[in-house]
């Protein structure tokens, strides 16, 4: 497994633009997809956006959907997550994940094993 560190959050009103980052570092095997994962106050966790690292799938909460742009380096150990027409509702802790083996589909929350520690993204006017 790998160490995974986001970056990129902060504090921005309704209708900006932010870019998230998670580099993952000393991974010893492939991996078979990433994810953004957020959790609110008074909130689950949910699975925000996730992109299957061969192929290239990707996936979005109908939440984010047509607002949020999920995509990949090409060295493949950089994942990005675009955020556009933010919203206050969007205000959360954004983690991103790492899926290890395939018994699960990139889209259920439970592929997902390894997780980073966090960045807060804060919509407030």
């Amino acid at each position: 497994q790998a160490q995974l560190v986001e970056s990129g959050g902060g504090l921005v009103q309704p209708g900006d633009s932010l870019r998230l980052s998670c580099a993952a570092s000393g991974r010893t095997t492939s991996v078979y997809a990433m994810g953004w994962f957020r959790q609110a106050p008074g909130k689950e966790r949910e699975l925000v956006s996730a992109i299957r690292w061969i192929g290239g799938n990707t996936y979005y909460a109908d939440s984010v959907k047509g607002r949020f742009t999920i995509s990949r380096d090409g060295a493949q150990n950089t994942m990005y997550l675009q955020m556009n027409s933010l919203k206050p509702e969007d205000t959360a802790a954004y983690y991103c994940a790492e899926a290890e083996d395939n018994f699960y589909y990139f889209s259920d929350k439970r592929a997902y094993t390894h997780w980073g520690q966090g960045t807060q993204v804060t919509v407030s006017s």
